[in-house]
């Protein structure tokens, strides 16, 4: 069953076609309403041309939603998503090689501290709408270091990187900031996951409906684990 959530992530012709159309309506509408406004026709002539105007508006606003989806990865059980390798640089200081399972080729990151910590976006839908396919979409928003003594953590360099770019109108934000209206959508942030650094261990990160979970994937991490105070 083709859900809502995976044909906007694919942004498939069939939205673009219906966007465009409504655009192109909505224009024409206008233009309609412009000529019937100069025959002083000016109720009909308003009326055309606020419709045609909704139209446009309605059809942008879809376009935008659309591509703010577009970078959400959908989720419909849990899985890895991320793998972290550590290579120690200096005292509290780490390279960390971060392999997305859905990019092609690592990025190489410089971490400062004791731990670090991965940051996500969840946005869930409520049960109902889940059984009739409407999936969990999660986006990575950061990396960062973290020191494991308060006083390094306010006084110490930090080092955070985002792993998004923004794009379109930000589904997230709206539905934080409309939640006693989109009571069906849930938007979930701060989901975050962290376990310390060592050099040459290895991290599997892997996502659910409920959020992050990180797990050592080599005998080092086991062992950072292990005596993690």
């Amino acid at each position: 069953m083709t859900t809502l959530i995976e044909t906007l992530s694919q942004l498939n012709l069939g939205i673009s076609f219906l966007a465009l159309f409504a655009a192109l309506v909505g224009l024409l509408l206008v233009f309609s309403g412009i000529r019937r406004f100069w025959q002083r026709r000016i109720v009909t002539g308003t009326l055309t041309g606020t419709g045609g105007l909704c139209l446009i508006s309605l059809a942008t606003a879809f376009l935008l939603l659309a591509l703010n989806i577009h970078t959400y990865h959908r989720l419909t059980y849990e899985k890895p998503i991320v793998t972290l390798a550590f290579q120690q640089l200096g005292p509290q200081k780490y390279q960390v090689t971060m392999e997305q399972m859905d990019r092609n080729r690592p990025v190489d990151f410089i971490l400062n501290g004791d731990e670090w910590q991965l940051d996500a976006r969840i946005l869930r839908w409520e049960p109902a709408l889940q059984i009739l396919g409407f999936n969990t979409i999660y986006r990575l928003e950061r990396l960062n270091g973290r020191y494991s003594k308060i006083d390094q953590e306010l006084d110490q360099p930090r080092t955070v990187y985002s792993l998004s770019a923004e794009q379109g109108l930000d589904i997230w934000s709206l539905a934080r900031e409309y939640h006693h209206r989109l009571q069906w959508l849930d938007a979930y942030y701060g989901n975050a996951t962290y376990l310390p650094m060592q050099d040459g261990a290895r991290f599997m990160v892997a996502i659910n409906q409920y959020g992050l979970i990180a797990r050592p994937d080599n005998k080092p991490a086991e062992d950072a684990l292990s005596n993690w105070d």
